[in-house]
């Protein structure tokens, strides 16, 4: 890639959070503090929602894979970020960049389809509870996750060839902690029209359709609530998007921030402190708030827990 672009960059610097030596030991404590968190968090959801039958709903089938995108979002910027923390040169190959900038754009895409599915999901469950089971078929879930893994490479393979097809013949200083689009084509020498137009484009594409979803979603949910007559079961039809409202709140929210500031106060490194949000925080909050605000996973975890107590008594008792 790097000969067919004519590029004579092969390794970019990356200028990281702060150049602070104490502050980054700081921060590396933070960081490997929340990423622990967020690989325990997540892949001990997916255990819990794999080893619990009555988890084995759409609405937990969706979560299990929501989880999946945050550790794999997360997994493919935070480790090295970490590391970074502890080098004073803090390089990543030409390489390495490209496939972190795939992987991050595909992650991300994936995350915000994931949402907009998760929130439909929850109308058909409030909007028909009887046949909630046969109006979301394991086939349909099955083929709305694939689509929206296969969407979410192509959108990130596309994004990452048209930026690594540009020329980087000046500084390989790129001002963020990751590879990120936006600033590695402020660094790019050659034309970067079509570059920026299809940025724009596909992104706005991307995060206007997920949010119309949603949206519509939650406009529908909030008309099915209100046909519901006692207000108990009103209170457990929203109890059931609760945790789902939450994430999105979070989510959307950090991205609207992000891109509706006003221009004149808008700048890399503002994105780059932005980013740290919603790149290393969100991974980690996600199974927290389904865990926390969740009944149905609360117990599932209680279960298993007695279960595996259970269990390990039992072990030791027969020693």
């Amino acid at each position: 890639m790097a000969e067919g672009n004519s590029s004579t960059v092969f390794q970019f610097i990356l200028e990281g959070l702060t150049d602070d030596p104490e502050l980054e030991v700081t921060l590396f404590a933070v960081f490997l503090v929340i990423y622990l968190t967020t690989v325990l968090g997540n892949l001990g959801l997916i255990m819990l929602i794999q080893v619990s039958p009555q988890l084995h709903t759409p609405m937990y089938f969706f979560l299990c894979h929501l989880a999946f995108v945050d550790f794999c979002y997360t997994s493919s910027v935070t480790p090295n970020t970490i590391i970074n923390f502890l080098r004073e040169i803090k390089s990543i190959t030409f390489y390495a960049c490209a496939t972190q900038v795939c992987c991050f754009i595909t992650f991300a895409v994936c995350e915000m389809y994931l949402l907009s599915v998760m929130a439909y999901d929850r109308y058909v469950a409030i909007w028909n509870p009887l046949l909630y089971v046969v109006l979301m078929p394991k086939k349909l879930c099955l083929q709305v996750i694939t689509s929206t893994y296969i969407y979410g490479f192509t959108v990130g393979l596309a994004q990452a060839v048209a930026t690594f097809r540009l020329s980087f013949c000046g500084s390989n200083v790129i001002n963020h902690f990751y590879c990120d689009d936006v600033p590695l084509v402020a660094l790019a020498c050659s034309d970067t029209h079509v570059k920026e137009l299809m940025l724009l484009i596909i992104a706005g594409f991307n995060t206007l359709c997920s949010l119309v979803i949603v949206v519509i979603s939650y406009i529908c949910i909030l008309f099915a609530i209100l046909r519901i007559h006692s207000a108990e079961g009103r209170r457990k039809a929203f109890s059931t998007c609760a945790s789902h409202l939450t994430s999105i709140t979070i989510f959307y929210g950090t991205i609207i921030f992000m891109y509706l500031q006003p221009k004149s106060s808008h700048s890399l490194n503002t994105d780059k402190f932005v980013s740290v949000f919603y790149v290393v925080v969100i991974p980690m909050l996600n199974p927290l708030i389904y865990s926390l605000r969740n009944k149905e996973v609360k117990n599932a975890l209680k279960r298993f827990t007695e279960k595996l107590s259970l269990t390990i008594h039992d072990s030791r008792k027969s020693e």
